[in-house]
This record gives structure tokens, C-alpha cells and sequence, in this order.
């Protein structure tokens, strides 16, 4: 009970910071808008009121900064609760959202549409490209035998290698001029071009996928002590991480197609709410989701205002910020871990 007082605690405690975190970070820019001035937008495009806002400042709230904030809090979700969701599935800590290729076949999908001039079909190149890493993991792994997290682990750094040459070999052989700085942008994570559209995209997903995948948590236990203990406990071990690992990899390939290949979030949240609640994933998946909205907002709120006029890619925030984080996670949990 002690245990579960404390995972709603930090919940709720998440969930309010969440909400002041996306009111906050969308005032935060040379514009200079307040807090109520965000919410008369709001009101006024949900048609609950009118506001008093001009056509400039609305626009720089509807238009630019509230999308961009929102599908950052989704990215930051969505990658937490995939990265959670691998570490249970191949039970290694050190596995993230891009274990099964995921990062570099998204990238290799990008990276053509880029040298192409397509930029228009960017996020369903970065999908397509991720979804053909995981087929591609998936049948190498299926080749070698029944599939194991063993397996599957080195599938997917063999296409993940495959398709991070291919990656290098198209921007060597074809990238000029200023589409080195955008392939640069992309490979290092990117929400600037976040529109309403890239909202529904991420949002959607976690809707569609990550809700029901944090309902059911607790299947992602069972595998904590092997397969043969989870067919034990009456779990269809094959057909179930099948299921989930697609749902993680769906998720996973949603989120990059929007924002790029920002790393460290799905490795490091994941393992730092564990030190902090526990290892019970109906607790953890949740918590993991909040806490990857809220880092996710604040990082790409730092990325756009720290070196302004000129902008980050928001995946070295993420590592220069979450990084020492972690390690201070670790030195005061020292005797736990």
C-alpha cells in the first residue's frame, strides 16, 4: 500500500507539473506573452470565449509555440513508455526505443526524402523506414531460431548497422550545400517544424497505442524472471511480445517520423523512475510517460531560447541535460543499484 501511495503521489505531482510546464514554456520567447494570454487563445480557438489577443500574438501561441510544445510533451511520452517497454521485453536495462533499428532505418527513410527535395513527405519516410527496420530485425531474428531477447538484441544492431551505412553512404555521395544542415538537424532531433498536424500524429499514437500498452502494465512484469515464468503464469509468451514490441516499435516510429532521433530519453527516464518507484510497470509505464512529457517540454523549450536567435538540435540538450541527472539518480540510489 506504502508502495502505491507513493507511485500516485508522484503522479499527481507529475501530472500538475505537466500541465504548468506546457502553460508556462509557451510564454517563454522574445514575444512576450503571459500565462492568461496563452489561455484566451486557447478559449478563443476552442470557441469558449473570445480574446483580446492580436492577430500576431495569437498566431505565435495557436500557430507556433503551443504545437510545438504539446508535440514535444507526446515525443517525451511516447519514447519513455517504448523505452520502458524494451528494457522488460529483452530485460536489459541499457535497451532504448531504437534497440531493434528503429532510429536508423527512420533516419535512412528521412535522409532520402531530404537528398530528394521531398521534405513534404519527411514524417511518412521516417515511418515507412522505421517500420522496415523492425520487419527487417524481426525475420533476421525469426531465422535464427525461436525468438529470444538474445536474438532479437543482435538482429537489430545488425540493421541498425545496415542502415546507419546506407544513411552515411546516400548524405557522402549526395548531400550539398545547405542539405548537410538540414540531414545535421534531423539525425540530431528536431520539434521546429511541429505543426497541429505533428500533434495529431504524436498524440494520436499515444492515444491509440501507448494508453492501452499503460493499461495492461502489468503483462511487461511477468517476463521480469524469464519466459518460462511468464507461460507459467498463463501469458502467451510469443504472441505477446509480438504484440508488444510491434505496439513499442509503432509507437516508437510515430514519435521519430515528428521529431527526429532524440536520444538518451527512452534509455535513462525509464531507469530513473524504476530507482525511484519501483520496478511494478503498472506503476512505472505511467510515471515513465509523465516524466518523459515534462523533461521533453523543457528540453526543447532550452533548445529554442537558450542561443537564440540560433537553435539546438534538442537531442544535445537531452544528453547534457539528462545525463548528469542520471548520474546523481544513481550515486544517491547507490545501494539499491
Amino acid at each position: 500500500m506504502n508502495g502505491q501511495r507513493k507511485a500516485l503521489a508522484w503522479g499527481f505531482a507529475l501530472a500538475v507539473l505537466l500541465a504548468l510546464s506546457v502553460t508556462i514554456t509557451v510564454t517563454i520567447g522574445p514575444a512576450g506573452l503571459g500565462v492568461l494570454d496563452v489561455w484566451r487563445s486557447i478559449v478563443d480557438h476552442l470557441g469558449m470565449g473570445s480574446s483580446d489577443l492580436t492577430r500576431i500574438e495569437d498566431g505565435i501561441v495557436w500557430q507556433l509555440r503551443l504545437p510545438r510544445v504539446l508535440t514535444a510533451a507526446a515525443v517525451g511520452a511516447g519514447l519513455a513508455v517504448s523505452g520502458a517497454i524494451m528494457q522488460a521485453l529483452t530485460r536489459n536495462p541499457l535497451a532504448d526505443p531504437y534497440l531493434l533499428g528503429l532510429s536508423s532505418g527512420a533516419s535512412f527513410g528521412a535522409v532520402l526524402v531530404l537528398i530528394l527535395g521531398m521534405d513534404v513527405l519527411l514524417p511518412l519516410a521516417a515511418f515507412v523506414g522505421a517500420m522496415a527496420a523492425l520487419i527487417a530485425t524481426m525475420l533476421l531474428a525469426r531465422s535464427l531460431g525461436i525468438i529470444t531477447p538474445t536474438r532479437t538484441i543482435l538482429a537489430g544492431l545488425a540493421v541498425s548497422s545496415l542502415a546507419g551505412a546506407l544513411t552515411s553512404l546516400v548524405i557522402f555521395w549526395s548531400a550539398t550545400g545547405d542539405s548537410y544542415r538540414e540531414i545535421l538537424s534531423w539525425l540530431l532531433g528536431s520539434l521546429a517544424g511541429a505543426n497541429w498536424a505533428a500533434v495529431a500524429i504524436s498524440g494520436g499514437t499515444i492515444i491509440a497505442i501507448g494508453v492501452p500498452i499503460i493499461i495492461g502494465g502489468r503483462v511487461l512484469d511477468a517476463f521480469a524472471f524469464g519466459d518460462t515464468s511468464a507461460a507459467a503464469l498463463g501469458i502467451n509468451v510469443s504472441a505477446t511480445r509480438w504484440l508488444l514490441l510491434g505496439g513499442a516499435a509503432l509507437l516508437t516510429g510515430a514519435m521519430v517520423s515528428v521529431s527526429g532521433a532524440i536520444g538518451f530519453v527512452g534509455l535513462v527516464l525509464p531507469n530513473a523512475m524504476r530507482l525511484l518507484v519501483g520496478v511494478q510497470h503498472r506503476a512505472l509505464l505511467p510515471l515513465s510517460a509523465l516524466v518523459g512529457a515534462v523533461f521533453m517540454v523543457w528540453v526543447d523549450t532550452a533548445a529554442r531560447t537558450l542561443f537564440s536567435p540560433r537553435e539546438l538540435p534538442v537531442g544535445i540538450i537531452t544528453v547534457l541535460v539528462g545525463a548528469p541527472i542520471f548520474a546523481l539518480l544513481l550515486w544517491r540510489n547507490r545501494s539499491a543499484a
